[in-house]
């Protein structure tokens, strides 16, 4: 196994970058699999985290205030009840300062709140004791697939005295210009049930409870069941759980890429369109993009083998081709408002390479030959696209890249052209498995004249790192020359793996977007950690990749990489928990779709550990354990598929392992 590990100055290892590792983090792992915050102290602090439904998102603020009372705001967003103009982010919202909540008293003292701890693991959990000595506890989460965000507040009396318990009727109702919907008057409401006057014996409790709900005029209001509600919202956190287990000697990863798988699937929303998967952040919903959806999240369903994600992929894929045309003129970067809008306002920023690559990838791990056949013309458009947009030195062309002009990308950039090379790479494998010999030999010829392209417009030496140029004017590092890493290009890796861990690009953040800036986006450092651990830099990476978990999980905005910093206050973006999840998949395991039940595998074991494994991955349709081990000086790898041995060997820890499941 090639390893890395002294290439960094002990001095980065120790110095600024890892300082704040040494602080107990705020939050801790919960025996239950969640994890949990024991209020301490008397300084206030408050969090956000999004919540998400097929019907509805929800971004709750949550804390203690400046004198320690419990603090608890809502934006609640309902994507498909679509606002005018009908453009990316025309989805009805409602704020919510907890006015709305009933006022409390006890034996005609009102109720004040004062949180003890805070839990998350899909819902949101709150202990509080209370100046009546009541106990509080606060359950917040969004109904699976309905257009209701619920919190319930049950009362304890955990005294020694019966007492008096007196709650308000309150419920708050807003209607909407019918002129600035698109169906018209919308109804947003907050109603609470269990009110009235209850006498609790010690021991006994009583629980109330606030729906808030939005719906169209012409819709009959609703009966929600809290109880069934949560248990629905429960269940799905929990077969979640079951499926892409992550067994390491390292917990806080573990947690943190089953908190990941969370985030990724639940985002997910039921769109006159079909189910469409959207990044969320109170601004991007009911539509797909080809960098979060094709790029980032699709490849990832297939392993995890959610109905809900490999759905709303393949009809991603269906609203993208519907843009296919006979010109060749771009596919938009964006299909909007569930599928009957567009956007392309930053132009081509490389559209076709991520959703070539994306679709690629997710048809090969989707094992599903139907599919995979579906998915191929609008591969096949894509790579002729990019073909097309080729300068003689064989470099393609495009207006941006993802940042959409946040950050310059001359008129032809390192994401687009590395994600081309990976498209060509996985088309290759798509059209052999597909009995296409003919394409498959040409995107092998095409893939590695790309790569060499690439190495001889952006290799480049740049701030003393013998590196890449992200575009030709480029003078300074940027984040994205880990991509060729993350595609197997490896004639600069050395080089490539110090620059981006090198004071220039790395902060206690993560990786910068570039050097001398200040800005980050997760998704480079997600694609950092993952092209770090292709090469080979197991040991090194590991130390950062615990480093950020322990900071996005436990730290003091949790529990989910976030989109970007200062843009967006640190979204939890859904397509970022994805990139996560790939990190291990594709990276700590090494694992590279070869068929539609084939693979490549190239696992990362650290030296500090003796067994990991991947239990349940779905991909390939297959249900597969992956299970390496530490044996001697060489380590042993067991594939299982559905309880039967499909390989165990002894390997090296150098060659590609090859998984070939029967048919």
């Amino acid at each position: 196994m090639i390893r890395f590990i002294k290439f960094l100055p002990a001095l980065l290892l120790s110095g600024h970058a890892f300082c704040t590792s040494a602080q107990s983090p705020r939050w801790a792992l919960a025996a239950d699999g969640g994890i949990q915050w024991n209020v301490k102290g008397n300084a206030a602090h408050t969090d956000h985290i999004e919540m998400s439904g097929k019907q509805l998102s929800g971004i709750i603020t949550y804390g203690t205030d400046s004198v320690q009372q419990l603090l608890v705001k809502k934006q609640l967003v309902f994507p498909m009840l679509r606002t005018i103009p009908n453009n990316t982010h025309a989805s009805l919202k409602a704020d919510f300062d907890g006015s709305e909540l009933p006022a409390v008293t006890v034996d005609g003292a009102l109720l004040r709140t004062i949180p003890v701890s805070f839990y998350l693991k899909g819902i949101l959990r709150i202990q509080s004791r209370s100046n009546t000595g009541l106990t509080v506890t606060d359950i917040l989460f969004p109904s699976v697939d309905k257009a209701a965000f619920i919190q319930q507040r049950e009362l304890l009396n955990n005294g020694t005295r019966e007492c008096t318990v007196q709650i308000d009727s309150i419920v708050k109702e807003q209607h909407t210009p019918a002129d600035k919907g698109v169906y018209g008057e919308y109804i947003i409401r907050s109603a609470v049930s269990g009110v009235g006057r209850v006498v609790l014996k010690p021991g006994e409790k009583h629980t109330l409870t606030v729906i808030y709900t939005a719906r169209k005029i012409s819709t009959p209001d609703y009966h929600y069941s809290p109880a069934y509600e949560l248990g629905r919202r429960t269940a799905f956190v929990q077969e979640l759980m079951q499926h892409l287990v992550l067994e390491t000697p390292n917990d806080t990863i573990n947690r943190g890429f089953a908190f990941a798988k969370i985030r990724a699937t639940e985002s997910i929303y039921d769109t006159k369109g079909g189910l469409l998967h959207g990044p969320g952040g109170g601004a991007y919903y009911a539509a797909v993009w080809a960098n979060d959806q094709a790029e980032y999240a699709n490849p990832f369903f297939p392993f995890l083998g959610n109905l809900n994600g490999n759905e709303s992929a393949v009809n991603s894929f269906r609203l993208f081709a519907g843009y296919m045309n006979a010109a060749y003129k771009p596919i938009p970067s964006s299909v909007i408002a569930e599928g009957d809008g567009y956007w392309n306002g930053a132009g081509d920023r490389g559209d076709q390479a991520m959703i070539a690559y994306g679709a690629a990838r997710f048809a090969l791990a989707s094992g599903d030959t139907a599919l995979a056949r579906q998915l191929y013309p609008l591969i096949r458009w894509c790579l002729e696209y990019l073909e097309l947009h080729k300068r003689p030195d064989g470099i393609i062309t495009s207006d941006a890249d993802e940042l959409e002009n946040r950050f310059p990308a001359g008129k032809a950039n390192l994401s687009t052209n590395a994600l081309a090379y990976g498209a060509y790479q996985s088309a290759a494998h798509l059209a052999t498995a597909l009995g296409d010999r003919e394409a498959a030999m040409l995107y092998k010829k095409q893939s590695a004249r790309l790569a060499n392209d690439i190495e001889t417009f952006f290799g480049h030496n740049v701030q003393g790192f013998d590196t890449y140029r992200y575009y030709e004017e480029n003078t300074i590092l940027r984040s994205w020359i880990c991509l060729p890493l993350v595609m197997g290009i490896d004639q600069r890796k050395a080089a490539t793996m110090k620059a981006l861990l090198s004071p220039y690009l790395w902060s206690s953040n993560g990786i910068l977007t570039a050097a001398g800036d200040h800005t980050f986006w997760d998704r480079s450092t997600l694609y950092a950690f993952r092209g770090l651990f292709f090469a080979g830099a197991t040991d090194t990476t590991l130390k950062y990749l615990a480093y950020y978990t322990r900071q996005r999980l436990l730290g003091e905005h949790v529990p989910y990489p976030v989109e970007a910093w200062p843009e967006g206050d640190q979204r939890h973006l859904s397509a970022e928990s994805a990139l996560y999840c790939r990190v291990i998949t594709e990276g700590l395991f090494g694992i590279v779709p070869t068929g539609l039940r084939s693979f490549d595998m190239s696992p990362r074991l650290p030296a500090d550990w003796n067994t990991m494994a991947l239990r349940h991955v779905m991909a390939f349709g297959a249900d597969m354990d992956i299970q390496v081990t530490r044996a001697g000086k060489q380590f042993k790898v067991v594939v299982t598929n559905k309880g039967r041995v499909v390989q165990s060997k002894n390997w090296d820890g150098t060659a590609v392992v090859r998984v070939v499941l029967p048919g």
